[in-house]
């Protein structure tokens, strides 16, 4: 007891924290995010589901983060198709190929419910994002129209870029950026398509401008394709008055996928 009484305040909570997680894992065995094999730690991927995990650790496109052959060195370099395709974006990073268990996490956390994976899949983002970091940055996610948003109660893309602003210690600006119009899935179409899909319809909050006007926007969602959703909600950025846009994404989409 006498060790207790010389801790600080914010010892004594982390101790309860810890005993009460402690408590929690012996009731409630953590399981692995990707499926239900045991783990040691809430939130982390058994050895096989890590193993079935593309992270992204090479040589990657700075625009889009599409992974490269060559040596990290190279960096920074643009894949074929930022070469050809203007992104309004200057930069951008994502941790995880969508493909094998990333493709089961990100599937979960968009249409599962599945909202404890934002924190363990903020801190990957986390990794990759923390360089593009500057004293200005606010961390906005891509909006969802309000119908979608009510059907699905939660943005996916709002809960990473909540978890990833409280990693990075940055202002988080979830309702910066609004969807007006309903656009219809971009689910099987072409490159084109999905920029017509896209025009505008992204726009900042008039009520908010003031909050960016100036700022270094870090842009966050969950997966990119053809990257028009991002294009759309860089340019309305750039339109409240961003000094710069930059993206993260959790999951990069390629070409085969």
């Amino acid at each position: 007891m006498g060790t207790l009484f010389r801790l600080t305040g914010s010892e004594v909570k982390t101790a309860i924290h810890h005993t009460l997680r402690r408590g929690l894992d012996i009731l409630y065995p953590p399981q692995c995010l990707a499926c239900t094999e045991a783990v040691l730690e809430p939130g982390t991927l058994c050895a096989r589901c890590w193993a079935e995990t593309p992270f992204i650790t090479g040589l990657s496109c700075d625009r889009c983060a599409t992974p490269l052959p060559g040596p990290s060195e190279d960096a920074p370099i643009l894949c074929d198709d930022c070469r050809t395709t203007p992104r309004p974006w200057s930069r951008g990073r994502a941790p995880l190929v969508y493909g094998g268990a990333a493709r089961k996490l990100v599937l979960a956390l968009k249409h599962g419910d599945r909202q404890d994976i934002a924190h363990p899949a903020a801190r990957w983002m986390a990794r990759h994002a923390a360089p593009l970091v500057r004293p200005d940055t606010v961390l906005v996610p891509v909006p969802l129209h309000r119908w979608r948003l009510f059907r699905r109660r939660y943005n996916q893309s709002a809960l990473l870029s909540g978890a990833l602003a409280r990693l990075l210690q940055r202002p988080h600006l979830p309702d910066l950026l609004l969807r007006p119009r309903s656009t219809h899935s971009q689910d099987g179409r072409s490159r084109l398509a999905r920029f017509d899909n896209m025009q505008g319809a992204i726009i900042a909050h008039p009520k908010r401008l003031k909050a960016v006007e100036g700022r270094h926007v870090l842009l966050v969602d969950d997966v990119m394709t053809s990257g028009a959703t991002l294009a759309a909600a860089s340019e309305a950025c750039f339109a409240a008055g961003a000094d710069d846009v930059d993206v993260i994404i959790l999951a990069r989409v390629l070409r085969d996928e």
